[in-house]
Order: C-alpha cells, then structure tokens, then sequence
C-alpha cells in the first residue's frame, strides 16, 4: 500500500505502543521498516523511515544493521535504504509452495491477449486475498494491481469469489457456479471494475480466484458480455489443468 501524507508521527507513544501489543517488539519494529517501502521508493532516507513508521531514528540504526546482514535492506552510497534481495528468494518461496506457477502464468498472458485488459490470480489466506500472479494489459491506464498486494474479500469481484466458495457446501457450491462470474463496478476502489471466477483443484478443491480488472470507464456493458464466455472458459481450462472437473459437474 502506498504511504500517503506526511503528518507529524508521535514517536514515543508508536514505540509505547509496541511494547503493550505483545509478541516480540524488536521483529514488529524491524517488519515495521520493511513495509514502509513502497513500489515507487528507489531509497529512503532515515528521516523517511523515521517519518512513515513512527520510531526513532536510533532505533531505526540498530535495527537496520540485522537487516543489512541479512539482506532484507541494502545502505545505498548515498545513506538512503533500499529493499534487498532476501525479500524476493521468500516470496519466490511463497508462490513455489502451490506448485502452479507453470499453468497460470501462460494462462494469464493469453486471457490478457483475448480479453484486453489486466489478469490476475488470488488465493485467499486467512481473512485476505493475495495476489500470487500478474499480467498487465498493454493500456498505459490500468488498475495497479501488483503481485503481493492484499486485497479485501467484501469488494473486488475477486475476494467475492474467494469468500464465497471457500464456505460453500457442495449444495451451494453449484448454486454458486450458475452465477459466476462475480462482478465488481467500483466496489473497493471507485474507479476499477472487475469479473472473477473461481479456479478449483482436484486434490483442494477451491484453490484460488481469476480475474480480469481494469479502468471502470472501459468495462461498458459490451465489454462485460464478450470478456464472460473468455473468463468462464479460462477457468474451466486452469481447473481441468489443476484435475478438476467442477466446471462439467455443475453443468450436468
């Protein structure tokens, strides 16, 4: 999430605070630094970090030497921080642990080709939806989706999916298939539309969520009922890739 505003941070009341919330202070305080980046940050400066996290430039210093050693941040040569490289081994670990990188990725850039606009693939955790894989359309103006980013279950067409069929009983579950695609007009984000479909696996069932998403301007409703039958046939496709016959059951 981009940082926005720079409003004066109470330093000793976020670190007061640190200590009440339990668990371990100094990994909350170093996590704190890690997320304050953002996708637009080339570097930041101490007073940067200190500004969007609420600590103290001291504290920032001891903790930024573990995180140093260990790659999570680099010191630039001009005193600035950056993300390191230990962040993107984790997170190609994280996507390595569903083991369908190799049938989505292909998946999403052929849906983007057909459908002209941005793909992407959820999978929920916990009370989230995370997006695991991405492929932007060729629009200078699309929605900013990136892989990593949370998304919220009551919202975008995506987290409806995911909310709804990780329930589902299977009664309802093939209710729900005579539904979908779930759509989003401006829900989550006032200028994004989106259409989803869940994606099963044989062997977990629900296993994510696929979306096609864009500008709200350009999802006119032409453009929702030719991207349909494109979403529906790309989701069959994955699940059947994935030994899922869902898609079949629910028509019979």
């Amino acid at each position: 999430m981009a940082f926005k505003g720079t409003k004066r941070v109470n330093h000793q009341a976020v670190e007061q605070a640190d200590t009440r919330a339990g668990g371990v202070e100094a990994v909350d305080r170093a996590l704190s630094i890690l997320g304050c980046f953002t996708e637009h940050d080339e570097g930041l400066s101490l007073a940067e970090i200190s500004s969007r996290t609420g600590l103290y430039k001291s504290t920032i210093l001891r903790l930024t030497e573990s995180l140093v050693r260990s790659g999570y941040i680099v010191r630039m040569a001009d005193k600035r921080f950056a993300v390191g490289h230990t962040p993107m081994i984790l997170a190609s670990f994280y996507r390595r642990r569903f083991k369908i990188e190799a049938f989505v990725r292909p998946l999403l850039l052929s849906l983007v080709e057909q459908a002209g606009e941005s793909a992407s693939f959820f999978r929920k955790e916990g009370n989230d939806g995370i997006c695991l894989f991405r492929a932007d359309c060729r629009h200078l103006i699309r929605d900013q989706i990136r892989e990593g980013d949370v998304l919220s279950l009551d919202g975008h067409a995506a987290g409806q999916v995911l909310a709804r069929f990780s329930t589902a009983k299977p009664r309802t579950r093939t209710a729900l298939m005579a539904k979908i695609p779930f759509i989003s007009l401006g829900k989550g984000d006032s200028e994004t539309a989106a259409m989803a479909v869940p994606v099963f696996s044989g062997s977990e069932g629900l296993i994510g969520a696929l979306a096609v998403s864009g500008p709200l301007t350009r999802f006119t409703p032409e453009k929702l009922v030719s991207i349909r039958p494109l979403l529906l046939g790309f989701g069959e496709r994955l699940s059947i890739s994935l030994a899922s016959k869902q898609y079949a059951q629910a028509r019979s």
